[in-house]
């Protein structure tokens, strides 16, 4: 017996013209935490009893699983006698991850607290095995140790087939590094991203790009912050908005303001073009490969024996040609990467092959802390030097003086802030206007109101031909001024670009500056110092004794034409802790 028990999910999807969907086609296209539908397959002929399983599985999957669910019951599998019933339970793998913590006393970072409706299965089928490492980072007998995939989605990056032409993406390969490149630097891209700490593709895809910022040093640096910030601004919560926001009409009005490159599973944009869109999307395949989605099946800890041995006997009948073509008629793959009677793949997409493996859980860990650290609202002041000092010439960047250099490394990284941010500008120098060794030249206020006062601010910036540095008494007001407005929803931080060391005789000493900011900070307030030094000049062991009094980081760039990169850098880590 099979029966469908109707969600109001369900009815809202027919309401907008998907009834396709709703009724058993294709599912990526559902909120992730959406629960459509469930379905119950029971053998009854003759049973001594029942053994219940309750599944869970992605929506992506679940259609498949309903089907295999129900030819499985017609063979009338049994276990000590007892029948097997299953019902299976469409429902976005965050709900269930954190309804999983939820039971278990523990916490994923990023994730939230469970809902307080999903139930916790005896078999999950999440979208990834992501989510696995998670959980067992979490705590480490929450899940299965071991949990075989079922079916494999790669990862592509959904553009628009305009856009895809523009850009020479249609047949070429595309390394991560372009993908980077063109993200931070080409106009047509307005790329989007559904929040990773909700979303296997956005965890794969930061985990990829992580990849490149590893590989190419600083290079890579300014190319992952500069993409994860243009990322940002393109966030959705849940992949309907994402999907909302790709373009309806080609024209070049409608693609300057729609989302033209989106992380997406190769069935999500299956989905997406079978649904006849005026603007059709290209699956772009970026090397190396992403981690693909792989609906590991994982037969949750503590069931009982007769469950458990259920358990195994359904995960048997989820392999071989019939599950394979069952897969196909929802647009995945086989897990070996290879597809079944009726799935057409672009030309460019890849069959089979190597597998790009789940990584260590540490390092889904690093790339979704890569995510915060860059994207967290922020309320930063940056202090520029304008002392003598700055006027040296820079042979190394065509002749431009340290001044010119610091600027034009300020007004790019001015570029990349999101909206969200605060950000204040001060310069300082000995012999300055009122007497002190700095100057307030634009408050700290929000982006959205005084983004083009800052630019106007940095841009007028020229080296005091008298002045010395008061680099001490600079750092001490700074830090001080930060932590009076301190904001409990940002990080916050003061940022010191230096071309020299302290100079100023009447002002404090480094000692002094040290034992002040011990004194000046507070536990509950932090505020962290980071420190950008153009040139050789810049002391960097005392730069980081004064760091490590308040929280910090030092950046030293000898070569001053260098700056831009060792700025990007610094940026990835200016999170306020």
């Amino acid at each position: 017996m099979v029966t469908v028990r109707g969600r109001h999910r369900a009815t809202d999807l027919r309401s907008n013209g998907f009834a396709a969907l709703a009724a058993g086609m294709i599912l990526p296209l559902v909120a992730i935490g959406a629960v459509y539908g469930g379905y119950r397959a029971m053998s009854t002929s003759g049973c001594a009893g029942t053994v219940r399983l309750t599944v869970a599985a992605s929506p992506e999957i679940a259609p498949v699983i309903k089907d295999a669910a129900a030819r499985w019951v017609k063979t009338e599998p049994r276990v000590d006698n007892e029948c097997v019933a299953v019902d299976v339970t469409a429902v976005g793998s965050a709900e269930v991850a954190a309804a999983v913590a939820g039971e278990g006393g523990a916490t994923v970072p990023g994730l939230g607290q469970a809902d307080g409706k999903t139930q916790v299965p005896q078999v999950w089928i999440p979208d990834s095995s992501l989510w696995l490492q998670r959980l067992r980072t979490a705590r480490e007998d929450l899940v299965p140790l071991v949990a075989p995939s079922l079916a494999r989605s790669p990862i592509v990056l959904a553009v628009p087939e305009p856009t895809a032409k523009q850009l020479g993406w249609l047949e070429n390969k595309v390394t991560w590094k372009q993908v980077l490149e063109q993200i931070v630097g080409d106009t047509r891209i307005i790329p989007g991203i559904v929040d990773p700490n909700r979303d296997s593709v956005g965890v794969s895809t930061l985990v990829a790009m992580a990849s490149v910022r590893d590989q190419f040093g600083p290079e890579g640096d300014s190319l992952t912050v500069g993409a994860v910030k243009s990322l940002m601004t393109g966030k959705s919560e849940q992949q309907t908005g994402l999907i909302a926001r790709f373009p309806r009409d080609s024209d070049p009005k409608t693609l300057s303001t729609a989302v033209t490159l989106a992380p997406l599973s190769e069935q999500a944009l299956h989905a997406y073009n079978a649904a006849g869109p005026a603007v059709p999307l290209i699956a772009v395949y970026p090397d190396p490969a992403p981690i693909a989605l792989d609906f590991p099946f994982a037969a949750m800890p503590r069931l009982s024996p007769n469950r458990a041995s259920a358990a195994e006997q359904f995960r048997s009948v989820l392999t071989g040609v019939a599950f394979r073509n069952l897969l196909a008629q929802h647009q995945l793959r086989a897990n070996d990467g290879t597809v079944g009677t009726g799935m057409t793949l672009s030309p460019s997409a890849p069959v089979g092959g190597q597998v790009t493996p789940v990584p260590d859980a540490t390092v889904i860990s690093k790339a979704l802390q890569m995510w915060v650290e860059i994207t967290q609202p922020s309320r930063m002041l940056a202090v520029v030097d304008v002392s003598a000092a700055m006027k040296a010439p820079v042979p190394t960047a065509g002749g431009l003086t340290k001044e010119q250099v610091a600027v034009q490394a300020a007004q790019g990284g001015l570029d990349l802030f999101p909206d969200s941010w605060a950000v204040g500008l001060w310069c300082f120098s000995t012999n300055m206007p009122g007497g002190h060794d700095y100057q307030s030249l634009v408050p700290i206020g929000p982006l959205t109101s005084q983004r083009d006062q800052l630019r106007a601010a940095i841009g007028g910036l020229k080296p005091n031909p008298k002045g010395g540095s008061g680099l001490y008494d600079t750092i001490l007001a700074a830090y001080q001024n930060v932590q009076q407005g301190w904001d409990p929803g940002r990080g916050n931080s003061v940022v010191v670009v230096t071309g020299g060391r302290n100079n100023d005789a009447s002002g404090l000493s480094l000692d002094n500056l040290v034992s002040s900011l011990q004194k000046a900070e507070k536990q509950d307030q932090p505020v962290q110092i980071i420190i950008i030094g153009v040139g050789s000049e810049v002391n960097q062991a005392e730069m980081q004794k004064v760091v490590d009094a308040t929280g910090g980081a030092v950046f030293v760039a000898p070569d001053p034409s260098k700056i831009g990169e060792i700025f990007m850098k610094a940026l990835a880590l200016d999170d306020g802790r």
